[in-house]
């Protein structure tokens, strides 16, 4: 462990040189705000409110203490805190910041389908044990997709999986959605139709972030399924064409819930593109069977025209897309703000396709493999 060798007051931070040669900034209010008693002690929460002190705040005294804590009496309030040199090292925003950033995903592209052994794993080994359940998570967290087998094939028996995970989120398609041929559908899911690739739910201000469809029965002649890493995609024209992915990434689009039995109006802006504060990849918006008449300014019309129809294209090229048949027992699992799916058109006279679909939120995902790979 770094122990703290020197510091230096500044006019608006405190400076940290550590025994390995490395040099920390420390915000005057960021201390004051992170102080070790400002945290209640059984809910963990923020009980100091930085709000009662000046933004002219800064340490009348400050020295290492004798078990090598940073100790700082306070200008303000009449307070003296105490650092842990390990908890300022790990949340050092200055060696942070200084980092370079590595993206945890694993882009993919149509090469993947000779390797689909490579996304699957056995629902027993999800349920029976923490690394099957461990190995589940990585794939939808980094490459972004999976597929369960050999799973019952009973109806709502997909609940017991998920549940190894976290609870489902509830949607006015009800849980599990099923997604069968059905009589004057209020959703393209649920006719025999091809769907091209697409991501459910774009309409909502928050889609669910991940998808999971556990197939019961498959005779149908026709119904195979597709998936497009849209991550990749956005990767090639982020390498290749930056004028199409810059505007894909600053110009909104616009999406519509169309369903005929709802009683509302669920309209969003979303761009095609967003990244996360690294600029890496967030979110990737996109259905061309719920995008909405589009309202750009006029003169912005013909290049987001344009853009949007170079990545539809691209999000269908056989270089970048896999094809696969799910059997029953299989759980088509997968990132819905990442990965986008689709089917080819399947004869309903031919035989009986029966899927039944969840949702869960992104934070469900990751935050139970964070909680799980700690232990």
């Amino acid at each position: 462990m770094q122990s703290i060798s020197k510091l230096e007051k500044n006019s608006t931070y405190l400076k940290v040189v550590w025994s390995d040669g490395e040099e920390s900034k420390f915000n005057y209010l960021w201390l004051r705000d992170n102080c070790p008693t400002a945290h209640d002690k059984d809910s963990r929460h923020r009980m100091f409110n930085i709000l009662e002190v000046s933004q002219n705040i800064n340490p009348k005294k400050y020295n290492v203490s004798s078990d090598g804590k940073l100790e700082i009496e306070w200008s303000e309030g009449d307070h003296t805190s105490y650092y842990d040199p390990k908890w300022l090292r790990e949340n050092c925003y200055t060696i942070k910041n200084k980092k370079k950033y590595i993206s945890p995903y694993k882009l993919w592209d149509s090469s993947l389908e000779k390797n689909l052994e490579t996304i699957q794993i056995e629902h027993d080994e999800i349920i029976n044990s923490e690394a099957g359940l461990i190995k589940w998570l990585e794939l939808l967290h980094y490459t972004g997709i999976a597929i369960v087998k050999n799973a019952p094939v009973e109806k709502n028996s997909g609940l017991k999986v998920l549940n190894r995970i976290s609870h489902t989120r509830e949607t006015f398609f009800k849980t599990p959605f099923e997604v069968i041929n059905i009589p004057k559908p209020n959703n393209s899911a649920y006719t025999a139709h091809a769907l091209r690739n697409h991501m459910d739910l774009p309409w909502f201000e928050n889609p669910p972030g991940y998808q999971f469809l556990h197939c019961l029965v498959n005779s149908a002649k026709g119904g195979d399924s597709s998936a497009v890493d849209a991550f990749a995609v956005a990767d090639y024209l982020r390498n290749n064409e930056k004028d199409i992915f810059d505007i894909l990434v600053n110009t909104p689009l616009k999406f519509r819930d169309k369903d005929y039995t709802q009683e509302a109006i669920r309209s969003v802006h979303g761009t095609a593109i967003s990244l996360t504060k690294d600029g890496d990849y967030n979110d990737i918006r996109y259905s061309i069977a719920t995008l909405d008449a589009l309202d750009c300014h006029p003169d912005q019309m013909d290049s987001v025209y344009k853009a949007h129809h170079r990545f539809g294209n691209l999000l269908h090229d056989p270089k970048f897309q896999i094809n696969f048949r799910l059997e029953p027992g299989d759980i088509f699992s997968f990132n819905n703000r990442r990965l986008l799916h689709g089917r080819t058109e399947f004869d309903p006279n031919s035989g009986h396709r029966h899927l039944q679909g969840y949702y869960m939120d992104r934070d469900e995902i990751i935050g139970r493999l964070k909680y799980l790979k700690q232990n």
